[in-house]
């Protein structure tokens, strides 16, 4: 089971990010836990620039 997260305020772009990935995970039949991060202590430990970011099994794959 795959963890991604989306890293962002919940702006219309993290939300549009969510689904993507959401819809994604669904047509490659994986099981994902999905988990919104919002503190920003937390986001900038991944080194992100902007948000939102995408985070699969704690890597950093899309920002």
């Amino acid at each position: 089971m795959l963890t991604i997260k989306i890293l962002g305020s919940g702006c219309a772009n993290c939300k549009k990010l969510e689904a993507v990935a959401r819809e994604a995970a669904g047509n490659a039949h994986v099981q994902a836990d999905f988990v919104k991060v919002t503190d920003m202590k937390e986001i900038l430990a991944f080194d992100l620039l902007s948000t939102p970011g995408l985070v699969i099994n704690d890597k950093l794959v899309s920002s």
